[in-house]
């Protein structure tokens, strides 16, 4: 089992917090929604507001993927993993070019400077790209730092006569 965040949880006891947390936040986006449906001029006749409807309809669509998911084995379960791996990642990139998008109509409604905004919301994303590549190498650099020395005549592993 891979390096965990969570050293005294089970595996399984893991997926069952990852899914709660991938189900709490389905919900916690379809509130904003239906908020943002209900609290805000909705014409959508910018392109900030056309991209987050889709990014609605996508998110909802990216955890119904799951229940089409191939069992272990079969040849095309690769496939769907590529897929649902790819629309999850252009879901994260579309959602961080509205929230630019956002800023960009807000700026030009208001006339108020969003750079700090901007600024924060770079500094919030290169943190959170970081922990990402980290994470993904955190298995790595655990093992690198357990291995013993490797010494020039230690990968030899035959005997000269």
């Amino acid at each position: 089992m891979a390096a965990s965040l969570y050293p005294s949880t089970s595996a399984s006891g893991e997926k069952h917090k990852l899914s709660q947390l991938k189900i709490i936040a389905i919900l916690m986006t379809t509130a904003a929604a239906v908020l943002s449906l209900m609290n805000f001029e909705n014409s959508f006749n910018n392109t900030h507001q056309r991209i987050g409807l889709a990014l609605y309809a996508l998110i909802w669509i990216q955890p119904l993927t799951a229940f089409s998911r191939p069992p272990r084995g079969n040849e095309m379960r690769s496939i769907w993993y590529f897929v649902h791996w790819f629309f999850g990642i252009g879901i994260c990139v579309l959602g961080i070019a509205n929230i630019y998008v956002g800023l960009h109509v807000y700026h030009q409604r208001s006339s108020r400077s969003v750079s700090l905004w901007s600024v924060l919301f770079t500094v919030e994303i290169s943190i959170i790209a970081f922990i990402f590549l980290f994470q993904d190498r955190w298995d790595y650099m655990v093992k690198e730092g357990v291995d013993e020395q490797v010494t020039p005549t230690s990968y030899m592993t035959y005997v000269s006569k």
